[in-house]
């Protein structure tokens, strides 16, 4: 077990309830070093990761460059200096290019992104040998707003792919373009082709919960054992934004929230104090714990911290 998993371990016992510790819960405790990404690089959110030939890969939305951003690191806190990977393009709906998830399948990274203008965004797609250097494969959005459920705005895509069912899987946000209100789900063989869930969205905001009665949005899923789990953002107002879990046994169905919810909130003064968006969670076998990366706000300013929790028990009730 390294220093930083040490340090954190010895300093459980001083973390708040707002950092996201419960009775009985092993608490989500802040790197005390946040944020691990941003500052001289400017506005950086909403991550998507993947653990792989000893490194974690990151792509990032690099607002500053108005562009997808990638960079790699060995520990998920000290990152390489990034690039952009994917720069937005004069097509009439890929103004700015954020929002992304990668999925790497035998040969090839595929990547789902969202492109925005001031009054829309809609999901493009693209493939790459390495991860790096990017070919759109649709000259048009692969998934658009057209149900009434989704109001202007489709954005934040999460993809799985199923071996067993040869398809590819999606959770994306709909609805309102500054935040979108709901999470909804789409199945594709191909990734371009996307057949929307018949009883969209899957997921909606808790009116009897003050943190999430306002919207809830960029779920990412992640399986282990029988269950689905779903990391996501709930809003309690417009601006005021807090991370939770819920889990499912289909993934689409019946999502039960974690009564210790929320799980990272944010922290007054810090570099998160406005709000705590996007998570992105990655459970790690041999240290027995989770990592979960996401963008704090404050001010007008979104950098990137890390949470982590010791054992892979979340806290549910069995």
């Amino acid at each position: 077990m390294n220093r930083f998993i040490l340090t954190l371990l010895s300093v459980i016992m001083l973390i708040s309830p707002r950092q996201g510790l419960a009775e009985g819960a092993a608490p989500w405790v802040k790197y005390e070093g946040n944020p691990v990404l941003g500052g001289k690089l400017g506005v950086c959110f909403d991550v998507t990761l993947i653990q792989e030939d000893g490194l974690y890969k990151m792509w990032f939305s690099w607002r500053t460059k108005a562009s997808m951003g990638y960079t790699e690191s060995v520990d998920g806190i000290n990152w390489r200096e990034p690039v952009v990977v994917l720069a937005p393009r004069d097509s009439g709906w890929e103004n700015l290019i954020n929002r992304s998830s990668v999925v790497h399948k035998g040969d090839l990274y595929y990547m789902w992104y969202t492109g925005q203008t001031s009054k829309t965004s809609q999901i493009g797609f693209a493939t790459s040998k390495d991860g790096i250097h990017w070919e759109r494969q649709s000259d048009q959005p692969v998934l658009k707003a057209e149900l009434e459920w989704e109001k202007t705005s489709v954005m934040c895509p999460d993809v799985q792919w199923d071996e067993e069912d040869q398809l590819f899987k999606m959770r994306y946000s709909g609805g309102e373009q500054y935040e979108p209100n709901a999470i909804g789900y789409a199945t594709s063989p191909d990734g371009i082709q996307w057949t929307k869930y018949e009883n969209n969205p899957i997921f909606a905001a808790d009116p009897k919960s003050k943190w999430e009665q306002h919207k809830v949005t960029a779920g990412q899923i992640v399986k282990r054992g029988e269950w689905y789990y779903m990391f996501y953002i709930g809003f309690e107002n417009e601006h005021l934004a807090r991370i939770g879990i819920a889990r499912s046994k289909d993934g689409i169905n019946n999502w039960v929230r974690m009564k210790n919810n929320p799980i990272v909130s944010p922290d007054q003064g810090k570099w998160d104090a406005d709000a705590c968006y996007k998570p992105f969670a990655i459970y790690d076998e041999k240290d027995d714990l989770w990592r979960l990366w996401y963008n704090g706000r404050k001010g007008g300013t979104e950098q990137i911290g890390l949470v982590i929790h010791q054992g892979e028990d979340l806290g549910f009730d069995e």
